[in-house]
């Protein structure tokens, strides 16, 4: 089985329209222009132009959408239905030339995630999920892990960055991680990947401070729907203004819950 419905159809000719443009500039890393967005936060004209691609198509298909996309802000339409849109998650992985970085779009309704799509160009996997109808890694269904001891996990993390305001307490964070499993904590650089990967049973939980809403919308339902917990450090379902995201597998939350307090 696969999905198919036509939002979805409409997702991954999208991605994969503007993939070619990714694949094509990471051939060509050392002739990217990159300019300065922000202390350590880079924006690639490969960013610009996958993100005007993206935006081309999704509004071809379904011009009453609303958007929100990391590069140009909001777009305003029929606000009950918003794109969500990361062009590149990874970006300083993609600029150094680490094949690891996906494009990232969600499709809100109502104020929820209904489907999701992260798509890693370079090793061309496509994690789709629409909601009641499942997760799927190219067309094969996925399931999150079913390691039940934290100490035996692997999770993933990421940041922070070096102006951080909570850089203390996200390192303190880590090092209460570390001292509860016994593979090391894997920090790969790009959240949607962390997420979709946790989806796949590749990790099993993940954790990570001030991430915006563009890089944790597909990966929502992802895990959702692989049976997997979406919650904020406390448990409850405030990850998205509280800026605190916690992903796992259906049997580790709580105790990864109380590493984080």
């Amino acid at each position: 089985m696969k999905l198919s419905s036509a939002n979805i159809n409409v997702m991954v000719n999208a991605c994969r329209k503007a993939a070619k443009v990714i694949i094509r500039d990471f051939g060509e890393i050392e002739n990217l222009q990159v300019s300065l967005k922000g202390p350590g936060d880079f924006v690639t004209a490969s960013d610009k132009k996958v993100e005007t691609i993206l935006i081309e198509e999704l509004q071809k298909a379904r011009p009453k959408y609303s958007i929100l996309s990391e590069e140009i802000g909001k777009i305003t339409n029929d606000d009950s239905f918003k794109w969500i849109i990361d062009p590149i998650d990874g970006t300083a992985n993609f600029l150094h030339g680490i094949p690891h970085f996906a494009i990232s779009v969600g499709l809100e309704h109502d104020n929820e995630i209904i489907c999701g799509i992260i798509y890693d160009p370079i090793k061309d996997e496509m994690f789709t999920a629409e909601k009641g109808n499942g997760s799927y890694l190219n067309n094969q269904r996925m399931r999150v892990s079913s390691r039940s001891k934290l100490k035996d996990c692997i999770v993933f993390t990421g940041g922070p960055k070096f102006n951080s305001k909570d850089k203390d307490l996200i390192l303190n964070e880590y090092n209460n991680f570390s001292s509860k499993v016994l593979i090391p904590i894997r920090k790969l650089g790009s959240a949607s990947l962390d997420m979709a990967y946790v989806a796949a049973g590749r990790c099993d939980g993940f954790w990570q401070r001030n991430l915006n809403y563009w890089d944790i919308a597909a990966g929502i339902i992802l895990v959702k729907e692989a049976g997997g917990f979406v919650t904020d450090f406390t448990g409850e379902n405030e990850y998205i203004q509280n800026k605190t995201i916690l992903v796992t597998n259906s049997n580790i939350n709580k105790e990864m819950i109380e590493v984080l307090k």
